[in-house]
Parts: C-alpha cells; structure tokens; sequence
C-alpha cells in the first residue's frame, strides 16, 4: 500500500495487514468489538476506518451484539397481496396491533399500540360511460370549436388532441369537460 493511499483508509503506511493480524481482527469482530475497539487492540497506526475496510474486504458476517449474544433474526416479510381484478370490491382487512418504536432522547422505547390497517378500496368503474372518438387532430389543426384535450405522450408521434366539436364556452368537448372540470363538493370529498 503507498502512503498517500495508507493516509486516506487511516493506517500507517509501516502497518501491514498480516496474517497475525487478520486472524486477531476476525476474533476480536466476532467476539463483538467496536471498530475502535479492535483498532486499540491491533495498535500500530491502524485506524478505526482502516479496521472498517478490512471487515469489508473480508466480507466478514454481521458482528454479535455487545456483550457476545447474537441478534435476532428479523421475521419475513409478508407478499403484497394479489392485485383484485376490476369489477371485484376490496376485501377490508383486520385492525392488528403492532408494537411502535418511539424515539425519546437518545433512547429508543417500545410501547404497545394498536395501529389500525385498512386496505385502500379501489373506486368502481362507471360501465355505462360513452367515450367519443376523437378525431386525432395535431396542434395546427385546431380551431375555436374543436376540443383540446391532449391525448397521448407529447414526445411520441402518435400524439394528438381529441378534436371532437364543442358545445359552449369551454375548450372541452362535454366528455373531456366532465373530466377537467368537478364540481367543488367532489373535490372536497376526494381531498378527505
């Protein structure tokens, strides 16, 4: 190792990793030591974070807790649920409770809460919906009573505008219209 790459990962550029070395380094991590800890005990110019590469590098296991007991194995996952074809209502799940981790001060404490959990349902289709065919009309093609609702990516060629004929003020035809424009009282209920 050169010395200007010893100086950066924090060890003497005399300190060598030997085999000595390496084999105290993978007792004293499995027995549980800080990185700070091992790099006391290893001395010689050798670093925390020089200790830290070399665990790496090694591609040495999760270290036990302080004190030699091995931590717990985190519990699988569950799958995410089967996506419902359209059409079928969701099925409301369970209220569970969970313990809540909350933090107080440099201490984390756990307190038992009941957290409620509640699949979103999916809103039903209207089955007697009309759409009109649009008359792929480009942007130069438009006039005052053509509708301008974009249709499509604009960065693709088969963009286009609805092009249907409008009936008042808007620049919507009434299908499109419906779509921009909600009454308030359907906003404020989507909002909740």
């Amino acid at each position: 190792m050169n010395t200007l790459a010893a100086e950066r990962y924090g060890m003497n550029a005399n300190a060598q990793w030997s085999d000595d070395r390496v084999e105290k380094l993978k007792r004293l991590w499995a027995d549980g030591l800080s990185a700070s800890q091992i790099a006391a005990q290893l001395g010689g110019g050798v670093s925390r974070n020089a200790v830290i590469g070399k665990v790496h590098r090694l591609n040495l296991p999760g270290r036990a807790k302080a004190g030699g007991s091995t931590s717990t194995p985190r519990p699988a996952k569950r799958p995410a649920p089967a996506p419902r074809p359209a059409g079928f209502p969701a099925r409301p799940q369970a209220a569970t409770a969970r313990p809540a981790a909350r933090a107080s001060g440099s201490v984390a404490l756990k307190e038992d809460a009941a957290i409620e959990i509640f699949e979103q349902a999916a809103p039903r289709q209207a089955l007697n919906v009309v759409v009109p065919i649009s008359r792929r009309l480009a942007l130069t093609e438009l006039t005052e009573r053509t509708c301008k609702w974009p249709i499509g990516d604009p960065m693709k060629d088969d963009f286009h505008f609805c092009g249907c004929e409008i009936n008042d003020a808007s620049p919507y035809c009434t299908y499109h219209a419906k779509l921009a424009y909600q009454p308030v009282s359907d906003r404020r209920r989507a909002a909740r």
